[in-house]
């Protein structure tokens, strides 16, 4: 019997006779909590995608980015990661809010490696980190349900230009992205935004 495996992933299995394999990946692969080789991949990263589903079903997928590290690991089953000031449509975060469900895709681009974590997340006010993230609106707690390696045969591998700017850091002021200066968005910012005001 599989904890994994629906009747809509046997089916397909089953048309490309990949049940076997299937199978031997949940049982070797596959598990609960993050070992340390997991860890410190994804507290060297500055990159993960985020999928999250609406009240709906609808799925949302999102990239997040920070600096290395910016992703947690409190302990082997939690993460932790910051929200940072956007485009305040807050898709993701909302849907975090109203079910919790979330899948991680974990991607390194430069040596080619993903890994994909499953759990449930809840909003905590920024507070709840120690140290805590520069100019976050709040964090995001992940419980892990589910860890799995994925094949990064056909991760195209990429160079590093530069990490962005935009990223906040104790050493220096965020500066204001471009869009938030345009005629159709300044009268609509939130109340205190440094670019209210078209500065």
């Amino acid at each position: 019997m599989s904890a994994l495996y629906e009747p809509s992933h046997r089916s397909m299995q089953a048309q490309f006779d990949t049940q076997r394999l299937a199978d031997r990946i949940e049982q070797k692969l596959f598990r609960t909590e993050l070992p340390p080789e997991d860890i410190e991949f994804i507290e060297r990263l500055d990159l993960f995608f985020l999928a999250t589903v609406n009240a709906k079903g609808e799925p949302s997928c999102s990239y997040k980015g920070g600096d290395p590290g910016f992703v947690r690991v409190l302990d082997a089953r939690t993460l932790m990661f910051p929200c940072y000031d956007g485009n305040g449509m807050y898709l993701s975060m909302g849907n975090v809010a109203g079910n919790g469900h979330v899948g991680m895709l974990f991607v390194d681009l430069c040596s080619p490696k993903r890994l994909r974590v499953n759990g449930s997340a809840r909003i905590e006010p920024a507070e709840f980190a120690v140290p805590a993230y520069i100019d976050a609106q709040f964090v995001v707690v992940v419980s892990v349900r589910e860890v799995f390696p994925n094949c990064a045969r056909y991760v195209h591998k990429f160079a590093r230009v530069e990490r962005s700017q935009f990223v906040p850091r104790a050493d220096c002021d965020t500066p204001v992205p471009n869009w938030k200066k345009s005629e159709w968005a300044r009268d609509v910012l939130p109340q205190g935004d440094p670019a209210a005001g078209g500065k």
